[in-house]
């Protein structure tokens, strides 16, 4: 056998054995996270509330109130990992991510101004939030990449139609104070008090976008090689990154509907899984979507027990961890390299 052969056969081993770990390390978050809280509950009651209801205070905390919250948080973190891993391939730009480069507050704001205009159609803030991320990485890509601009301006762009569209959402809670009374959470993150009920049709929205991320991860990888390598394959590179975008845009804005403005996440995880994952997007964005489906569920878990009975945001955790990591990239790629291209 080849020397490459070993090597391949060995990383693929590898690989599998991670993606394992990521499936593991979700069940256990989630686990972990229905049976602590404010209120303890034994891994017995947790079973039992699952397999054969009750109708114990226990069994109704769990029902009600954990299960769907992990639901959230599952969907979300892996919603944003994935939506980082297409936005960074497709902008070939490792610092870029849904929070990082506005489309979250693209997401948020559309979604905030469709809670104060339509209070009582729940379900159509997943739409609105969507379009909003659409439009948002579609102008910050064009503004980016204008006459050949660095990749650092692309950072630099997102950040600044991110504080634009902030102040709209500030804007919005200015005048319709009444129907946005639990804002402040919103824009800080977090899944407390979420319902089923909340999570559709967002669910289906982050569905669809990993679905298509997985079947185009082969034209995500080519796209990876640059424009002139995937022209020279035959590739169709307007049309492909557009679909890409519009799958990345989907999963943040689905996420944002429900979780609020996390950010980090499209940041943080795609730079571990890539650690481990070397093969291709495929296996990236499967591991990516795990861990970050564990991450966000386990800092959610850290939210609800570290000062517990009192309860932090989510996103203020996530934040404690993200923005010391992005610190660390900017100061890796020695300010961004302005020759390089977006």
């Amino acid at each position: 056998m080849k020397q490459s052969d070993i090597i391949s056969a060995e990383r693929n081993k590898t690989e599998k054995i991670f993606l394992f770990a990521c499936l593991a390390a979700v069940i256990i978050s989630a686990v972990l996270g229905i049976c602590l809280g404010s209120v303890g509950i034994p891994l017995p009651e947790l079973i039992k509330a699952l397999f054969s209801g009750g109708d114990t205070l226990n069994s109704r905390i769990i029902i009600y109130a954990r299960v769907p919250r992990i639901l959230a948080a599952l969907l979300a973190g892996a919603a944003l990992a994935v939506s980082g891993v297409i936005i960074q391939a497709v902008l070939e730009n490792p610092l870029a991510a849904p929070s990082i480069i506005g489309v979250n507050s693209g997401a948020g704001f559309f979604a905030v101004l469709a809670m104060a205009l339509f209070p009582e159609k729940i379900s159509a803030v997943p739409a609105a939030a969507f379009t909003g991320a659409v439009v948002t990485v579609l102008a910050v890509y064009a503004i980016a990449s204008k006459n050949g601009t660095s990749k650092l301006t692309l950072v630099l762009a997102g950040m600044a139609v991110s504080n634009l569209l902030n102040a709209g959402i500030n804007t919005v809670t200015t005048f319709f104070p009444d129907s946005l009374s639990g804002i402040n959470s919103f824009k800080i993150g977090g899944v407390t008090g979420i319902t089923l009920q909340k999570l559709f049709p967002a669910w289906i929205y982050i569905a669809v976008g990993i679905a298509a991320a997985l079947i185009l991860s082969r034209e995500l990888d080519i796209l990876s090689l640059g424009d002139r390598t995937a022209k020279s394959l035959g590739m169709n590179v307007k049309v492909i990154r557009l679909i890409l975008l519009l799958a990345s845009a989907m999963l943040a804005g689905a996420a944002v509907s429900f979780a609020g403005l996390i950010s980090f996440i499209g940041l943080i995880v795609p730079h571990m899984a890539r650690h481990f994952i070397k093969s291709g997007n495929s296996r990236l964005i499967c591991a990516s979507a795990l861990m970050g489906a564990a991450f966000v569920t386990f800092c959610d878990m850290l939210s609800r027990t570290l000062f517990r009975p009192y309860e932090i945001q989510l996103g203020i955790v996530v934040s404690y961890i993200g923005v010391p990591f992005f610190i660390y990239l900017i100061m890796k790629r020695k300010g961004g390299r302005h020759g390089d291209r977006a």
